[in-house]
């Protein structure tokens, strides 16, 4: 890739944890894979990693991003390719809370060199605002937001919304994930209205709760993997939203 068309980072993020952030991070580089970009998923949980697990790549981790930040290896020998999709590759979070010092600074030069590199750079950071977020939107073009039909979840993602763009990251755009429309439906849960009513961006997609994504995240096997389905084809449409 020449510096003229240098790659996208797209920061995955959530205002509190258990919304699907990861999962929805691991489908969507995946998918994006499929089609022929080269993309590379970034994990900045330190110490509650599961983008590894939801890859099926967990036995294949031998470096992770605190070596890279700290100089113990080079970036391509943390890189980890997924055999089954040519051009994906994950960078896996550290397995403990690490004290070695980091910075925003690590994380804006990591992203410069890979842009390089990759068409696409998804960095899933941990959940809520503080100094993981801070250090893993430092190198992010744009943010996509992943929350539930659940006021708590909302709530957290506007207030993480509005710190993103007070940082300085405004192109921002949300998910709906694990949506059940019968209680919708019911007026039990907040519906598409209510919530874009509450977060002031671009909705992207919505993602219906189905237990075929909970037994693939678990299986270790992005449920895109298998063509055809009507949860992929939705993916499909969340990138057409997404990058246009």
């Amino acid at each position: 890739m020449s510096e003229e068309t240098m790659g996208e980072v797209i920061l995955v993020a959530s205002g509190k944890g258990g919304t699907g952030k990861t999962a929805v991070t691991a489908n969507l580089g995946a998918l994006l894979a499929k089609k022929g970009a080269k993309v590379a998923l970034i994990d900045m949980d330190m110490g509650m990693r599961n983008l590894d697990l939801y890859l099926g790549l967990e036995n294949r981790v031998v470096y992770n991003i605190m070596d890279v930040f700290s100089g113990i290896c080079r970036i391509k020998r943390a890189l980890i390719r997924d055999r089954r999709f040519e051009n994906l590759y994950l960078m896996s979070a550290c397995p403990r809370k690490d004290n070695r010092d980091i910075t925003p600074l690590h994380m804006e030069i990591l992203c410069r060199k890979l842009k390089k590199d990759f068409d696409f750079i998804f960095i899933d950071c941990p959940a809520g605002i503080g100094s993981g977020l801070d250090i893993s939107m430092a190198g992010a073009d744009r943010a996509l937001l992943v929350t539930e039909a659940d006021m708590a979840a909302v709530r957290d993602a506007d207030v993480l919304n509005r710190y993103l763009k007070k940082e300085g990251l405004t192109d921002t755009c949300y998910i709906v994930n694990k949506i059940r429309a019968d209680l919708m439906a019911q007026h039990l849960v907040p519906d598409l209205r209510e919530i874009a009513e509450i977060l002031n961006s671009r909705l992207v997609g919505v993602i219906q709760f189905d237990d075929n994504i909970y037994i693939s995240t678990n299986r270790g096997i992005p449920i895109v993997a298998k063509e055809g389905t009507y949860i992929e084809e939705n993916f499909r449409n969340i990138l057409r939203r997404l990058f246009g």
